[in-house]
């Protein structure tokens, strides 16, 4: 194709490209969702369609009795991600998938996410730190259960879940004293 001046003009095609979808599953049945999706993919050879599928989990640092321990937590629960080229035939693929109980969109019309809210939802469940859960909130009596102030009891003060620890007012003949303690040393006070 030329243009007047006789210079070639690429014609650019825009033909159908991938985008991230979220569907919605059974809470707790997201993983066996997400399998049955690849599987009728593959099997209905559409897998240059839906291109991947994801159920956005983090690792979470908890601390129950005392004891640490890293927990796999779904991020939103009951929710899929799905990036596919839509089309009459993978939106069919998806949406008939055991477990699947629809996609997110205004009425019937699936709604891409955005890719801000993709790429932060991708930079937050391949994070290499795990998060901490706090069970703790300010202004909570606690225990002190080892360390150098073992058995005493305070309020919590303030909270650092990027350190594991907490500072707790204690006190020390008559006068409120911080600490700084780890989450692991402290329990409900009662």
């Amino acid at each position: 194709m030329s243009d007047v001046d006789g210079n070639e003009s690429a014609e650019i095609e825009e033909g159908p490209h991938a985008e991230w979808f979220v569907i919605h599953s059974y809470s707790g049945m997201e993983n066996k969702v997400k399998k049955n999706i690849e599987h009728r993919a593959e099997s209905m050879g559409m897998t240059d369609h839906i291109l991947e599928v994801v159920v956005p989990t983090e690792t979470e640092i908890e601390i129950r009795n005392g004891v640490r321990r890293e927990v796999e937590r779904r991020v939103f629960p009951g929710y899929i991600l799905v990036n596919m080229i839509m089309d009459e035939d993978s939106w069919y693929v998806v949406r008939n998938s055991p477990g699947v109980t629809g996609f997110v969109g205004m009425g019937n019309k699936p709604t891409p996410l955005r890719q801000d809210e993709v790429d932060k939802i991708m930079k937050r469940i391949e994070s290499d730190a795990p998060r901490i859960k706090v069970n703790f909130q300010r202004g909570e009596h606690v225990r002190i259960l080892s360390g150098p102030f073992a058995e005493f009891t305070g309020l919590v003060d303030d909270i650092f879940p990027d350190k594991g620890k907490a500072r707790v007012l204690v006190s020390f003949f008559n006068r409120e004293t911080p600490v700084e303690v780890d989450f692991i040393q402290l329990e409900r006070s009662v």
